[in-house]
């Protein structure tokens, strides 16, 4: 207080330790289980089964509506320049009125897969259009997610030919003791349902399933994948038990391998015959990527020196990849010597096949491509600035600061890089040969269909001044091709390194580095790689590029 009856105010900086803000706090650590009864575990498990209905509910409403937001207006018909094959039928993620590219959008603002975005879209437009009793006994949390999302399913997009009448008095009939049956009792118990009240739609859907017959391959790691055949009961019955068959007299005849093994076998053997050389043939198309280092063969010195004092898991083996999946670097090595791709001087491209080698830098990023022939061509040649043809006096080189001949050393100049841009809209085979190594797949986030069936797209569009250059294309599947090109509100950009970046109408961004690729903020962290990525191919050529004329409609497509 100063003289007068005022007041004054003192400043005093001091160093001050502020604590760290806390992130959000958990409901475990707000609701310990732990101090629960049993009793009240039990009761809490209820609670949260109620609320996941109701927020499942609320979901389906937001989908929906996102939906209504996306009409067809704008996609292109279907058999027109640019629009879908017209003998392909919409699936479930494309509802009447909807554009056909909605699922799209859904996929990358939830970060799934299209296919499940395509389910996610055809269960919301289900409930909340044609099901209203089951969305709201879903937002009561009298009906959980699960039984709710088989019913949608049954009476969805399989059931799109059913009179909504129809669909109205077999909701009606299941809902009331939906809750007192398992899901595959209700979904049974739809299906009866539907047969019943609509015979005539209940044949048509038994048709439309006989036409989406298919064989299909999914991953299962560890080297392993499963061959998905879909086709009506009876036949697959059938296929079943003649499997069994052969593989049961197989065991008859002294083979001590498991009957699973040997149903495996039959199958490979009915379907490639390998003994039938009076049909025309037909070749597989197999990739494998792998560093040089995994094709080292195993051994005390294949780790390098000091190896035994590393901790086990801290430094990672070099591994390979088949069709997308991990396999480890002796399984290679076995697949390559299968294929005949392993000679005495190293690798060599498989009969009928071909021999990739991609020249990558530390951080993953390609470099170059080269078939061996190039390779052993461009170790002969040397550098064409410095060195001189056999036979013929070569210069003599000066460091500027030594005095010292240097004929004869490693200038370090550069002998191999990147196609160069040119002057024209249809890329060349080096270039394609380039970007489809480089990306190996479909670059829209989460689509991985392979690269040798995608089409080389300007990221920039070449009308609009983007050049055919390495750094401006990248591989997109027909599908996101049409996507890029048609639907608007969609924006793609990508970086000379590789990185593309897509933002979707809505404004969600999603980014996808080339294989192999490390961002710069974990480089530091990331281990040198001393060897070029090698691709291989076994034998048979490749698949053929898409025809540029039914492929690519003549620019801005």
């Amino acid at each position: 207080m100063f003289i007068g009856g005022g007041f004054g105010l003192g400043l005093t900086v001091a160093e001050v330790d502020v604590p760290a803000v806390p992130g959000p706090a958990r409901l475990s650590e707000i609701l310990p289980p732990a101090l629960r009864t049993p009793e009240e575990k039990a009761l809490e498990l209820g609670r949260l089964a109620r609320l996941e209905a109701m927020i499942a509910a609320y979901r389906v409403d937001l989908v929906a509506s996102l939906a209504g937001d996306r009409p067809a207006v704008f996609d292109v018909p279907a058999g027109a320049p640019g629009g879908a094959a017209a003998d392909v039928v919409a699936g479930p993620g494309a509802p009447e009125g909807v554009s056909e590219f909605f699922a799209d959008e859904l996929a990358q603002v939830l970060n799934c897969s299209r296919s499940a975005a395509s389910v996610l879209t055809d269960q919301a437009v289900t409930l909340v259009g044609k099901l209203p009793g089951t969305w709201a006994a879903l937002a009561d949390g009298r009906l959980d997610w699960p039984r709710a999302r088989a019913v949608a399913h049954e009476l969805g997009w399989k059931a799109r030919s059913t009179d909504p009448l129809v669909l109205a008095a077999v909701e009606a009939a299941v809902l009331p003791t939906a809750m007192e049956l398992s899901v595959r009792q209700l979904t049974a118990a739809v299906r009866r349902e539907l047969t019943a009240r609509d015979a005539a739609a209940a044949e048509v859907r038994r048709r439309d399933a006989e036409a989406a017959a298919d064989v299909t391959v999914r991953p299962a790691g560890d080297g392993m994948a499963e061959l998905v055949a879909r086709m009506p009961q009876p036949l697959a019955l059938a296929v079943r038990d003649t499997l069994t068959g052969h593989a049961r007299a197989a065991k008859a005849a002294g083979d001590d391998r498991p009957l699973g093994v040997l149903r495996v076998g039959v199958l490979a053997d009915l379907t490639l015959r390998p003994w039938d050389d009076t049909r025309e043939p037909v070749t597989a198309q197999l990739t494998i990527t792998t560093p040089l280092d995994a094709l080292r063969p195993p051994g005390p010195d294949a780790a390098g020196a000091g190896a035994l004092l590393v901790r086990p898991g801290s430094v990672p083996a070099p591994t390979a990849v088949v069709g997308g999946e991990p396999i480890t670097a002796a399984h290679v090595r076995e697949l390559l010597i299968q294929l005949d791709a392993v000679c005495p001087g190293g690798l060599q491209a498989p009969t009928g096949g071909s021999l990739t080698v991609a020249i990558t830098d530390p951080d993953g990023t390609l470099r170059a491509t080269a078939s061996r022939r190039e390779l052993e061509s461009i170790a002969r040649r040397g550098c064409p600035t410095h060195d001189q043809p056999p036979g013929r006096k070569r210069r003599r080189r000066r460091r500027p600061h030594e005095g010292q001949d240097t004929a004869g050393a490693a200038c370090g100049c550069p002998v191999l890089d990147r196609p160069p841009p040119i002057d024209r809209y249809e890329p060349t085979p080096a270039q394609r040969r380039w970007v489809q190594t480089r990306d190996r797949t479909c670059r829209h986030p989460g689509c991985s269909n392979r690269a040798g069936w995608a089409d080389l797209d300007h990221v920039q569009s070449y009308a609009c001044g983007g050049p055919t250059a390495c750094q401006n294309l990248c591989c997109l599947c027909r599908r996101h091709h049409r996507l890029k090109t048609h639907a608007p509100g969609w924006r793609y950009a990508m970086t000379a390194d590789g990185v593309l970046t897509v933002t979707t109408p809505s404004g969600v961004t999603r980014t996808t580095r080339p294989p192999g690729h490390t961002p710069p903020d974990r480089r530091a962290s990331r281990l040198p790689v001393t060897g070029a990525r090698v691709l291989t191919a076994p034998p048979g050529p490749p698949p053929p590029a898409p025809d540029p004329v039914e492929a690519d409609d003549p620019p801005p497509f």
